[in-house]
């Protein structure tokens, strides 16, 4: 049955492959974005579709979001201040944005009884070196000095915030948290480490690399994100409880710089640069973050399909042709 979807912070790079899926499987899309981190060059190509409708607004617009979410059927809240880098320049706007802003979305939804998919975090998991990471494993963060962490923090709010809502109101939430994705139209402005090393690669610059090199990430393709998410949206079972979504894959920050280099035929330097000169002093880091994806597989039989290659393959040619433009 077509449905009215509401997805905040549709303009960024996870919401407008939602669009694009959702549009594609029939459903009218609404999307708000007030382009603080996302793109309107993201959704260009939808705005002519008769089922898509764009509004360039803040989510802190009460009035607007009672307007939107009371006329939709389901809301993908992804809006939030995101990236490493984003956060410890921002961390102010970043914290309203990521606590205030989620609680007008989860108050309203309730107020209408809206299923709602809250995008979280692998960042939820803090420093715990367990490998791989299960959704009822520990946080383990460091000081409040170090802004960092304060991600974590608001993310974890907006958890403990749905879970609430969940249990004391009844309102219908699944809450994902995303392990590094990646794909076309995601930018390195912020800190993401995929695109960043492409496009130096891409222009024969140094890849840095920030710390050692050898934190392990797991990194996933959009398509499979955007996969994960219609499997939950559509699992009643799902609603209530929290999942990893990501890939089992997993590597070295320095061997996904080589990889990279070679899959661009580069002659860029991989150059090693300490926290210190990439953040400021005090900046820590998790060695790993690799998620067990156990529980969505065994719920919905979801299993990520694009190996890590074939994902740099693609953000390399997406690039490129961007370069070329």
């Amino acid at each position: 049955m077509a449905k009215k979807v509401l997805i905040t912070g549709g303009a960024g790079f996870i919401g407008s492959h939602l669009a694009e899926r959702l549009l594609n499987d029939g459903q009218t899309v609404i999307v708000i974005d007030d382009l603080s981190t996302g793109s309107a060059e993201n959704i260009e190509h939808l705005l002519d579709k008769q089922s898509f409708e764009f509004h360039e607004e803040t989510i802190f617009n009460r009035s607007i979001m009672k307007q939107l979410i009371s006329d939709c059927d389901v809301v993908y809240h992804l809006a939030a201040s995101v990236g490493v880098r984003y956060i410890i320049e921002n961390p102010l706007k970043s914290l309203k944005t990521n606590v205030q802003g989620t609680e007008i979305i989860l108050d309203l939804c309730s107020k209408y009884t809206r299923k709602t998919v809250l995008a979280s975090t692998s960042e939820i998991y803090g420093k715990n070196e367990k490998q791989p990471l299960s959704e009822d494993d520990d946080r383990v963060l460091g000081s409040t000095h170090i802004y960092r962490w304060s991600y974590s923090c608001a993310k974890a709010m907006d958890e403990f915030l749905a879970l609430a809502y969940f249990k004391e109101e009844s309102l219908p939430i699944i809450i994902v948290r995303f392990f590094n994705i990646c794909g076309p139209r995601q930018t390195g402005r912020y800190g993401m480490v995929v695109p960043r090393f492409v496009q130096s690669a891409l222009k024969n610059e140094p890849i840095t690399v920030y710390g050692d090199g050898r934190q392990v990430r797991s990194f996933t393709y959009i398509d499979d994100a955007i996969e994960a998410l219609s499997l939950l949206e559509d699992n009643e079972q799902a609603l209530g409880q929290v999942f990893n979504v990501g890939s089992r894959e997993s590597v070295s920050i320095s061997d996904l710089a080589q990889k990279v280099k070679d899959l661009s035929s580069s002659t860029s330097e991989i150059k090693i640069i300490p926290y210190e000169q990439a953040y400021d002093t005090g900046f820590e880091d998790m060695r790993f973050r690799v998620p067990d994806i156990t529980k969505i597989s065994n719920l919905t039989g979801y299993q990520p399909k694009i190996k890590m290659e074939q994902m740099l393959k693609f953000i390399i040619n997406y690039h490129g042709r961007v370069e070329e433009r």
